[in-house]
């Protein structure tokens, strides 16, 4: 390899749309550069980093599955917001062979609720379904902007412990996601001025995983639907969310606007936002 590269890694990787949505930005400004996928092992995950300080033309990677915790004991400084989100998606060379790890997650999650997010609210609450690296994010993400939260996980122990130590102010719940599955009579109070969202923040309902069960009875009416799945892009999460008359969003929305952010540090330029349309379109192929 002779230019500059940056890529993706995680265990698997073949799903990844990073390079799609990476190489669709590097075409459109002319930038003469790589962005590809690298399956890299738990137990190769070391040597991998080792390998990319001593490469010049290495200039940075994303981070996914399972790797955003494991990477912050081999990189040498954690930038904020990942130092308080506990997880790492994007590494970048700092120029004297340091690796800096930062976290684009809660920004691109935050992104696509920018406008709802800008009015004001009585009351904010939002359902969050699981533990995982990517609900670290969107757990700091939502409690930082005054939501009321309910994480639900298998184990709500550790869904308590999240809570506590990425939003330790608020009233906030910790509950088994078996809890969502059943049908409840619950009686919605009136939801004027309340700004109410359910986030699939987990794996379940992506292909190759069992399905998400929630019943939309849990969500009161106008409740946002967001899933972080990105394969399929219209998971039966979002489908059912759609035929009770709720708005949704879908994965592509926080998988692009948070690789927008860390394609800026890799290649020193913005991507051309004004042709998400058509790189949503070419993503949903």
């Amino acid at each position: 390899m002779t230019r500059p590269y940056a890529e993706v890694i995680g265990d698997p990787i073949a799903q990844s749309k990073s390079p799609a949505i990476h190489g669709f930005w590097l075409d459109k400004l002319g930038i003469e550069a790589d962005y590809r996928a690298c399956h890299v092992r738990p137990d190769e995950l070391a040597a991998y980093l080792a390998a990319r300080r001593a490469d010049p033309l290495w200039r940075g990677c994303n981070v996914t599955m399972p790797h955003k915790q494991a990477v912050i004991g081999l990189i040498d400084e954690v930038a904020p917001p990942a130092d308080v989100i506990g997880a790492v998606n994007t590494i970048v060379p700092a120029g004297d062979g340091r690796l800096i790890g930062t976290n684009t997650d809660a920004a691109g999650f935050l992104e696509p609720l920018a406008h709802a997010l800008a009015q004001t609210h009585l009351f904010r609450m939002a359902r969050i379904i699981g533990t995982g690296g990517a609900a670290r994010a969107i757990i700091t993400a939502l409690g930082q902007q005054g939501f009321t939260l309910v994480v639900a996980g298998r184990d709500p122990a550790k869904a308590r412990a999240l809570l506590d130590e990425l939003a330790p102010t608020g009233e906030h719940h910790a509950i088994d996601l078996a809890h969502f599955a059943a049908p409840t009579d619950f009686a919605f109070d009136d939801r004027a001025g309340i700004l109410d969202l359910v986030v699939n923040a987990s794996s379940l309902g992506m292909t190759g995983q069992p399905p998400l069960a929630f019943d939309w009875s849990h969500a009161p009416p106008g409740a946002i639907a967001y899933d972080i799945v990105t394969a399929p892009r219209d998971t039966h999460f979002l489908k059912a969310a759609r035929a009770g008359g709720h708005p949704t969003i879908d994965g592509l929305a926080m998988l692009i606007g948070q690789a927008a952010i860390a394609f800026e540090r890799f290649f020193g330029a913005a991507p051309p936002r004004q042709h998400d349309h058509q790189l949503r379109a070419i993503l949903s192929q």
